[in-house]
């Protein structure tokens, strides 16, 4: 399968794909997912929270976000700039906001827009002096505008992935597709994270995170159960999160920022 040994180094226990520091320092990732709602937003909440307990002020950069019951506050932009304890205007973390919820470029489309892709670079190049999360929106092949899906985005960024999935039967599939996609690119992945989204359990869990890890030769996190409780589910994805964190934050380079 084209997925092994190029988006998808490492393995179950392992060193990820490094994630890179930006030109201040930090790392730098770019959060997609197999599917809508398999916890993207709370995976991009607790990579920014765990940097902010390293010390550093990452920012949470969240383009495109549509369903938004009110265009002033897009509730997936807000959580992560609170995750990230960052005071800078929405304008510039959310910059494309819509209320339909559907993909971006179909929701712009309804209100005959096209989202201006030139928007999206200049607020990256404000943000990318430094570590920073951005979350994209749905699946990698959801449209941005007319000529932009969610990849065409990671790959202009030129940042490694995390691929949130679901952790039951099927994502076997989703996530190989995922990854053929990504290894097509030539994006690395930095890690799969499992996520349960429903309280109902299939036998397929026990099996799905050492099946991914062989095949694709991935590191693969968690999986991060299924809380009610918004403050338990956090802090399980915080955990499932904070080997790659560690990982990084354990590299020479950061040592010798921190030390300086």
């Amino acid at each position: 399968m084209a997925s092994r040994g190029v988006a998808t180094r490492g393995s179950r226990h392992p060193h990820p794909v490094p994630l890179p520091e930006g030109e201040g320092s930090g790392p730098q990732v770019f959060v997609t997912g197999t599917d809508t709602g398999v916890g993207k937003t709370q995976a991009s909440c607790a990579l920014l929270s765990l940097l902010v307990d390293a010390g550093l002020s990452p920012q949470g950069f969240k383009p495109y976000e549509s369903g938004c019951s009110s265009l002033s506050a897009p509730s997936d932009a807000l959580a992560l700039r609170a995750a990230a304890r960052s005071q800078l205007p929405l304008e510039l973390l959310c910059p494309h906001r819509f209320r339909a919820p559907l993909a971006p470029g179909v929701a712009a489309r309804r209100l005959g827009r096209e989202p201006d892709w030139r928007t999206t670079l200049a607020a990256w190049r404000q943000l990318k002096r430094g570590p920073v999360v951005v979350e994209g929106a749905g699946g990698l092949f959801v449209p941005l505008d007319s000529s932009h899906d969610v990849i065409d985005l990671a790959s202009t960024l030129r940042l490694p992935v995390l691929l949130v999935a679901r952790a039951g039967l099927g994502t076997l599939n989703h996530i190989a597709l995922s990854l053929e996609a990504l290894a097509a690119r030539r994006i690395p992945v930095a890690a799969v994270l499992l996520s349960r989204s429903s309280p109902s359990r299939d036998s397929s869990e026990r099996d799905n995170p050492r099946l991914i890890a062989e095949r694709h030769h991935v590191q693969v996190l968690g999986p991060v159960p299924y809380l009610m409780d918004s403050r338990r589910r956090h802090a399980a994805f915080r955990k499932a999160l904070a080997p790659l964190v560690a990982q990084w934050l354990s590299t020479p380079r950061y040592r010798r920022v921190r030390g300086r």
